[in-house]
């Protein structure tokens, strides 16, 4: 058996009950012949996070989250319900209560069939990958580190937070796919001062990996003299100018501002509606010659990635606009 499916099902089925023959039983109940499609999404999230200030451990916090959600389409509408307990009485009720937002019919689903993804990480419990001390002490060190580069340096924050998401998604096609995601990041704030001027600055960084992973090498103190850097370098910093000029947006987070400004405009949903700026325009001139825009799940270890999305299809570079022509949208399979 799959490994990812083998610990979705320690996780998520096996505790309160569930196999592979009562999931098809719940979409037997599901499915009917005025009912397009069906899925069903289960999620345990572990996240744990510690924060320093100034040496003293301030803020600490672990939780576990679990559910499972059942989405039924037909034709233009949506029926969504979700349970807390992942027990067969309470995801039998939620998938009638879908069922019925939908369109009322019966039929039974299709036998499952195991999606098998590029695998981008490893199946690893962050959490648990250091233990309580070692990370307060890896934060220890980093402020004492940032202190020791300047003594404009008044004040600093470091965290570190660690995740796992488990997810099992099954539709009503007849495929069921597994993840394990483990994400950790390291973020470090610094406040320096100098002729009673207060300025910050600010570095992070993080990945689908582990905690020895995070902190290996030169890695916290290139991120700590990163945040040192910018605040000092902000102590010395004029207005900026005003009026319209070139802007430059480098890789990394500035990619937000791209998801921003045309993202949400070419995701598939917006387009199928005509609600999209993009809407019907494929083959058409909408950026500047030599701009292409790319959307890729598939860099291994990085925390925008996913082996699968959350409706269980395997992540995959889409071009999207290429050489400033619209030529695709963010869309799953069933779009």
């Amino acid at each position: 058996m799959d490994s990812l499916l083998s610990l979705a099902e320690q996780r998520l089925l096996n505790p309160g009950g569930l196999d592979t023959d009562a999931l098809e039983a719940v979409f037997s109940r599901l499915m009917g012949p005025q009912i397009d499609t069906a899925d069903l999404y289960f999620q345990h999230a572990r996240r744990e996070s510690w924060m320093l200030e100034d040496g003293i451990v301030k803020d600490g916090q672990h939780a576990i989250e679990q559910g499972v959600g059942v989405r039924v389409i037909a034709g233009e509408k949506t029926g969504f319900a979700y349970s807390d307990d992942i027990v067969l009485p309470q995801l039998t009720a939620a998938a009638e209560s879908a069922r019925a937002i939908a369109r009322s019919g019966m039929g039974v689903g299709r036998p499952l069939a195991l999606i098998s993804p590029r695998r981008l990480y490893p199946p690893i419990d962050p959490v648990d990958s250091l233990d309580n001390d070692a990370k307060i002490a890896m934060l220890r060190e980093l402020d004492a580190w940032c202190r020791a580069r300047d003594p404009r340096v008044k004040q600093v924050v470091v965290s570190v937070s660690a995740a796992l998401d488990t997810i099992l998604v099954v539709t009503s096609e007849g495929t069921m796919a597994a993840d394990v995601r483990p994400l950790v990041r390291l973020n470090v704030q610094i406040i320096a001062e100098q002729n009673g001027r207060r300025e910050q600055g600010y570095a992070g960084a993080g990945g689908r990996f582990s905690l020895p992973e995070l902190f290996a090498g030169e890695r916290p103190k290139r991120l700590a003299g990163e945040a040192v850097r910018q605040a000092l370098l902000n102590l010395e910093a004029i207005e900026a100018p005003a009026g319209t000029m070139t802007v430059v947006v480098g890789p990394g987070w500035p990619g937000v501002l791209l998801h921003e400004a045309v993202g949400h405009g070419l995701e598939g949903d917006f387009n199928r509606k005509g609600s999209s700026v993009f809407a019907g325009r494929i083959g058409e001139r909408v950026a500047a010659p030599g701009v292409t825009v790319v959307d890729d799940g598939t860099l291994v270890g990085l925390r925008g990635s996913l082996s699968v999305d959350d409706e269980g299809t395997p992540s995959q570079c889409t071009t999207l606009i290429e050489d400033g022509v619209l030529v695709g949208y963010m869309q799953d399979r069933r779009v």
